[in-house]
């Protein structure tokens, strides 16, 4: 039995690898300029967005069908989950003209 508790990390992890579960990927959105950086191209539903403000001015990303509201202080960052497919149209709540779009595959 304590050879079998000694090899039940190996298998789990096996088992993890093999059932074809992806990792979540880990993508940066950076504001500079008064303007969002390009959204990544190949988004997925459990991704993670890091949006980096790196103005002086504070912002936000605002999603406008109300799916996320990211508060963004200057020179801070925050993390987002993705959370569904879909095209998310998103702005900055106090610079409306910065704006930007998610396309989110599943």
């Amino acid at each position: 039995m304590g050879s079998l508790m000694k090899l039940a990390p190996l298998l789990l992890a096996l088992l993890w690898a093999s059932s074809g579960v992806a990792s979540a990927a880990e993508y940066k959105v950076t504001i500079a300029g008064m303007k969002f950086g390009a959204p990544p191209a190949e988004l997925h539903v459990g991704d993670v967005i890091v949006w980096r403000n790196d103005d002086i001015f504070r912002h936000t990303a605002t999603a406008r069908d109300k799916s996320f509201d990211v508060d963004l202080p200057p020179k801070s960052e925050a993390r987002m989950t993705v959370r569904r497919a879909g095209a998310v149209d998103f702005y900055c709540r106090f610079h409306p003209a910065m704006t930007g779009k998610l396309d989110v595959r599943p």
